[in-house]
């Protein structure tokens, strides 16, 4: 009876052990961006959604530095999916040492382009800035250092003619941080490369008068792909009256070449099945559409995620 009992342990020892290691390969550890930011909500929606869609599946909501820090998570294997702005997919496939990917990250898949970051500069109104040029001698944070967004302010300072050396003070900061330097009247603006409605933002244009800063479309058109025209439409923010021209750049859902074909299948269509819930979690979600999601990646799509745009037609 003791040997029966010990054997039975020993069995019920084996299957706990043996269990989480079956399930592994369905772990899902999704890489975001800053709590203040878009990323984070939308990447605790997909979470939820993973969990309850996908069998066996084990959900996690990292958050991090954004873009450039997400890629080279995604190449070491240690995330599933990721959200990255176009322009930092770009570099990371191209192995851009100057923004931090040392070599190309060749393991990089692409899962979808969904929303559209805008470039949004918000600037104290007693400072005085209302345009890019404006800020030359101003205090102003940029984002994390090598982030997506700090990007985005590098090449719209060199499309406009301007560099940081242009600015009287430079910080490089998250979006929260930033805003709580404006408001203690430490910094004249931040840049910050999100969706529309940034809670930071909303939060700042609450208690302090901002003037959104505007960007022409002819940077634009200097930068290219992926870099749009985009806009502020009015009373996205507090006080905010007109229309304010700016640039947007694409952002991207991407994954990794060890992802199986079924889990990024299923990562895909729980996606565009659950758009509802996504916009609930954030409006910026509203710009995410099925129609755009194979448009102008600059990595290759993962064979389950093209699998499931060809089930739609798409490919």
């Amino acid at each position: 009876m003791f040997r029966s009992f010990k054997l039975g342990a020993l069995v019920a020892g084996a299957i706990a052990v043996s269990t989480p290691v079956a399930q592994a390969s369905e772990f899902i550890n999704i890489l975001t961006g800053g709590t203040s930011g878009v990323y984070y909500p939308l990447g605790v929606a997909l979470s939820d959604i993973y969990a309850k869609g996908i069998d066996g599946a084990r959900t996690q909501v990292q958050s991090t530095k954004a873009s450039v820090e997400n890629l080279n998570l995604l190449q070491q294997g240690k995330g599933e999916l990721a959200f990255a702005l176009g322009d930092s997919v770009k570099y990371a496939w191209e192995g851009n040492a100057e923004v931090g990917f040392k070599a190309p990250l060749t393991k990089l898949r692409a899962i979808a382009a969904i929303y559209p970051n805008v470039i949004q500069i918000a600037a104290l109104t007693d400072s005085g800035v209302k345009t890019v040029a404006d800020l030359k001698g101003k205090s102003l944070s940029v984002g994390a250092a090598k982030s997506g967004t700090e990007l985005n302010a590098r090449a719209i300072f060199d499309a406009s003619g301007m560099s940081y050396d242009d600015l009287g003070k430079l910080e490089y900061l998250p979006f929260s941080e930033s805003v709580e330097l404006l408001k203690n009247r430490q910094l004249d603006a931040t840049l910050q490369s999100s969706g529309l409605g940034n809670a930071a933002l909303k939060d700042l244009s609450t208690s302090q008068a901002i003037t959104f800063v505007s960007v022409p479309a002819e940077v634009a058109a200097s930068l290219g792909a992926p870099y749009v025209a985009g806009t502020i439409p009015a009373g996205t923010y507090e006080g905010q009256a007109e229309d304010v021209p700016t640039v947007a750049v694409v952002n991207f859902l991407v994954t990794h070449e060890d992802v199986s074909d079924e889990v990024a299948y299923q990562m895909t269509k729980l996606l565009f099945e659950n758009l509802d819930t996504l916009k609930a979690a954030h409006s910026a979600a509203a710009g995410i559409s099925i129609e755009e999601a194979v448009k102008g990646s600059p990595i290759p799509l993962h064979p389950g995620a093209e699998r499931y745009y060809k089930e739609q037609g798409l490919l």
